[in-house]
């Protein structure tokens, strides 16, 4: 039995860097180990290999960060980074999984798509994982990496054809972002939750790839050193907005992108799965998108439409002007 979590993990995995966050932020004692020692974990202590994982003080391994956050929730219920008031819950939830299922392919896309991504990033990623043995052993394993991540782009839907929106989206995010956070740093408040950090794990990328963080140097900046003040929270007391206070502008401002992009693009997706098709299309703000169907976004889907329906009625009822204002409601009350 061990006084701590070690968080197996990676600098160039966005879930990894969100989790760190909120472990920091939330104050629980904790190792963080990066490298090769995470991949062996990941391969072995877990049913989906991928980082990050989570070895709790008792021996037992979880990844999947979503899950584990509301795990830790469930066991240490100070410092909580989920909103006491259910509306506003329910709205963080939202935003966190906007932040994973689509903001991800922002990073994914701008890692991936021009060679000087391409090359600086995994060589970066190689140099992380195998710390030594050597540059020209370095670089071929870079070679290696650079060329299965390439490989992957059309399955996630990272093609040259579908970034224009994918880019939109993203600008519109930060442009949203970098309107509040000269204001004040969190959604809810003045204490973290968990949409801050699922917005931060991808962005956290974004901040340090070639394109993307040049594009936040020169147009977004203040949202650049944000990323750093939200890496490590742990010094921020804080408190909740009050359940009747107006959604803060940014709040909106992300609705409104999750309306316009992301829920049609859950929307599209099961509609497609329910129909035995193995791709699907869409068009938002002026620009089209296609990918093959997945059956976890489908799930994202069916558990954001349930969560709303499991709020309790004034909660629901307080949301629904402004998730029908945001192009949000009909997405989730279908």
């Amino acid at each position: 039995m061990n006084d701590h979590y070690t968080l197996y993990g990676a600098l160039g995995s966005p879930y990894s860097m969100k989790i760190r966050g909120v472990l920091r932020y939330r104050r629980l004692p904790h190792v963080w180990v990066h490298g090769p020692e995470a991949m062996s974990i990941a391969g072995s202590k877990v049913k989906a290999p991928v980082i990050p994982v989570l070895e709790y003080p008792d021996g037992s391994f979880l990844n999947d960060s979503t899950p584990l956050i509301y795990d830790l929730e469930a066991r240490h219920p100070a410092r909580s980074i989920v909103p006491e008031d259910a509306a506003q819950a329910f709205l963080a939830h939202l935003i966190e999984d906007f932040g994973d299922e689509w903001m991800t392919k922002a990073m994914f896309g701008y890692r991936w798509l021009r060679e000087v991504d391409q090359v600086q990033m995994s060589r970066w990623l190689a140099y992380d994982q195998m710390k030594g043995g050597g540059l020209a052993r370095s670089q071929a394993a870079a070679e290696a990496f650079r060329a299965r991540q390439v490989g992957r782009m059309g399955i996630v839907g990272c093609t040259e054809a579908n970034f224009p929106l994918i880019e939109a989206s993203t600008r519109a995010v930060m442009q949203a972002l970098e309107a509040h956070v000269t204001a004040r740093h969190c959604l809810f408040g003045s204490r973290p939750s968990l949409a801050e950090f699922g917005l931060y794990g991808q962005i956290s990328q974004l901040g340090v790839d070639p394109t993307p963080e040049a594009m936040l140097r020169a147009d977004y900046p203040y949202t650049l050193r944000w990323l750093l003040h939200i890496d490590d929270m742990s010094g921020i007391e804080g408190a909740w907005d009050a359940a009747d206070a107006p959604p803060a502008d940014v709040v909106v401002a992300l609705l409104r992108i999750i309306g316009a992009v992301y829920l049609p693009f859950l929307q599209a997706n099961a509609a497609a799965l329910a129909a035995g098709a193995e791709s699907f299309s869409f068009e938002a703000v002026g620009h089209g998108y296609t990918q093959g169907t997945f059956k976890y976004q489908a799930k994202c889907l069916a558990e954001l439409r349930a969560r709303f329906a499991a709020l309790p009625p004034a909660a629901r009822a307080r949301l629904k002007p402004l998730l029908a204002e945001t192009g949000c409601l009909d997405g989730l009350a279908a």
